[in-house]
């Protein structure tokens, strides 16, 4: 299973990663994949276990996500 946040703008995706990553999360920027849209066409997969403490980090530093989805058989 994926985790994967998906964005309204390319820039809340690159804040989303960059201060994810400076909490010691392994966040990384991906295509959206093709079952989700999202307006930028970028998206961040996320540790699925750390799924409520993104949450608390993105309302601390007013990041806009469009939703968080989990994606069986996604790799």
């Amino acid at each position: 299973m994926a985790c994967i946040a998906t964005f309204f703008v390319t820039h809340m995706a690159l804040r989303f990663e960059r201060e994810c990553r400076k909490e010691g999360y392994d966040v990384r920027i991906i295509p959206v994949p093709r079952s989700l849209s999202a307006s930028c066409g970028l998206a961040c997969r996320y540790p699925c276990e750390a799924e409520e403490r993104i949450k608390k980090l993105c309302a601390a530093h007013n990041i806009e996500v469009e939703g968080f989805h989990r994606l069986e058989g996604y790799n």
